[in-house]
């Protein structure tokens, strides 16, 4: 299992640091540190840490091509993981919903594409911008290097073909003869290990053509050889003109600082969930944010850029059969072992087959039946989706902050506005469907105001608190006025259903007037027989206000 992921790791590792914006070797820098952290700390067999797409794109957003930021960046969101973990505030995550996440993932799958498209094609010069992006591209298209987009387009089809096939690969039966065991063998590793085929293929390519005297290819170039120094990572930036300290580093980051660490424990995290529930065990967040971490702060020690857990390599980890964390020993010794003594080889890389293996890992994060499903399941979902997806174009922080706003928007809408079902009869019966917080006073007030003294003759009113497992002091404030200003309609405002807590908190403060029963049926009894005997009359009307 740490040799499949060990062969993922390294032509992916490059190819992440160039859409960083970093030298290529960062990638690989960032690749092993992780691996031995969390076979010690982590809690998920399954799980390998190192960098991503996503936080390759993120990166290359706050560290603005420059290795001393990337590094300082990589320890500062590891300080802030670990004091997540040690303060236990993984929580904080929960209010990042899915629809701001599938908004951010589909989003940044269009923009890391296209963001790789000029490698393809051979283009040179294209900003970053996304729409700059688009609009350079297509005005330059004419500039295509015919070497670079065949070998770019081969490698995508390659890698497309690679993938399929191994979706499509029965599982192997024991009783079936040696030689089937073997070419299932082949066929299952040429695909799991299909980054590595690909980039090693175009090497050749490239090593042909060089040694024919023509190269109709842009090479990755060399790369330094052996292994970074261990060193605390730098807190100012030696330029000709003058240092940047680091209070100035730290304002140029920005919200880098809380949008990095926090998708990188995101991503650690929802990975993590997934495979554990898929394999039947069980993670502790808390745990594998400690675990994430200690790999950041100790990786920015051999000069790593952030690093959070990766999917696709999780899932050959877990396809591969791996039982424990172990295995990312042997794939962070490949990662060094590369390091030490096949930099030289990498030279011959095309830049074509490396932005070939980003899109083929992007492309399936794009979600195209999450709109259709949130149309179908709660269609005001689809507002923080769209807002994230279309604010994510923009600048990455924007999208998600929006999103984030947007989905809280909505959720304080709902505890500010919770559904009340409104019964009529001889008295009226009002029924919250949830708790109630300081928001929602004004509003049940109103509600139940409104059909109270409008009726003829006026209702008193029975508060049916079966839905309600939390009030606050406000709550407790608005029910007292409540209470008065129907005994001043020569009205009773009876409380039913009250659960413990609740009770409590409304005996502890003496509310002049109250009256509680277990039931709004022995409510309404009780209600009858003060009007003498006859009891109520059955509830006629219902009507539900939000």
């Amino acid at each position: 299992a740490g040799l499949a992921v060990g062969l993922t790791t390294v032509p992916q590792a490059l190819a992440y640091a160039e859409l960083a914006g970093l030298p290529l070797q960062y990638g690989l820098y960032s690749s092993f540190m992780g691996c031995f952290v969390y076979c010690f700390l982590g809690t998920a067999k399954d799980v390998t840490l190192g960098p991503t797409a996503i936080m390759s794109l993120l990166v290359s957003s706050y560290a603005f091509h420059e290795p001393v930021y990337a590094v300082l960046l990589t320890f500062l969101s590891g300080c802030i993981q670990l004091a997540m973990g040690l303060l236990h505030l993984g929580f904080l995550l929960d209010f990042i919903s899915c629809p701001v996440i599938k908004g951010f993932t589909s989003a940044a799958s269009i923009t890391i594409s296209f963001n790789q498209i000029k490698n393809i094609l051979g283009l040179q010069g294209i900003p970053r911008q996304f729409f700059l992006q688009v609009y350079e591209t297509l005005r330059r298209i004419g500039e295509t290097r015919a070497g670079d987009a065949v070998l770019g387009l081969t490698c995508l089809a390659a890698l497309a073909g690679l993938r399929a096939m191994k979706s499509r690969l029965p599982q192997a039966v024991p009783e079936e003869p040696l030689a089937v065991k073997i070419s299932y063998l082949i066929v299952w590793i040429s695909a799991t290990a299909r980054n590595a085929l690909v980039v090693l293929f175009a090497g050749l390519v490239a090593y042909s053509f060089q040694v024919m005297g023509s190269q109709p290819f842009r090479l990755t170039g060399s790369i330094p050889q052996g292994l970074p120094a261990f060193r605390p990572p730098r807190f100012s930036l030696a330029l000709p003109n003058g240092t940047v300290p680091f209070q100035s580093m730290v304002q140029d980051m920005g919200v880098g600082l809380a949008v990095v660490p926090l998708m990188g424990v995101l991503e650690t995290i929802a990975i993590a969930k997934a495979f554990a529930s898929q394999n039947g065990y069980r993670i502790d967040p808390d745990q594998e944010l400690l675990a994430l971490g200690v790999a950041n702060v100790l990786g920015s020690f051999v000069s790593s850029y952030p690093i959070t857990g990766s999917f696709g390599r999780t899932a050959v980890n877990a396809q591969s059969g791996v039982c424990t964390p172990a295995g990312g020993l042997v794939t962070g010794a490949l990662v060094l072992l590369s390091l030490a003594y096949l930099t030289s080889l990498f030279y011959y890389i095309p830049r074509a087959a490396l932005a070939a293996v980003i899109i083929s890992a992007v492309v399936p994060m794009f979600d195209a039946g999450i709109f259709r499903t949130l149309w179908r399941v709660k269609r005001l979902d689809l507002v923080p989706l769209c807002v994230t997806f279309l604010l994510c174009f923009w600048e990455v922080q924007y999208g998600i902050v929006a999103g984030v706003l947007v989905s809280g928007i909505l959720l304080l809408y709902s505890i500010a506005r919770p559904p009340i079902k409104v019964s009529e009869g001889a008295v009226l019966l009002v029924q919250p469907g949830s708790s109630l917080h300081f928001p929602a006073v004004e509003h049940l007030r109103d509600s139940v105001c409104s059909r109270a003294l409008a009726a003829s003759p006026p209702h008193s009113v029975i508060l049916d608190c079966c839905h309600i497992s939390s009030i606050d002091y406000t709550v407790v404030v608005g029910l007292a006025e409540l209470l008065q200003e129907l005994r001043r309609h020569g009205l009773s405002l009876t409380f039913c259903g009250l659960k413990d807590p609740v009770l409590q908190i409304l005996l502890s403060a003496d509310l002049e007037g109250f009256q509680h029963f277990p039931s709004w049926e022995e409510a309404e009894r009780c209600r009858g027989a003060e009007l003498g005997g006859s009891g109520a009359e059955p509830f006629t009307s219902t009507a539900e206000s939000t």
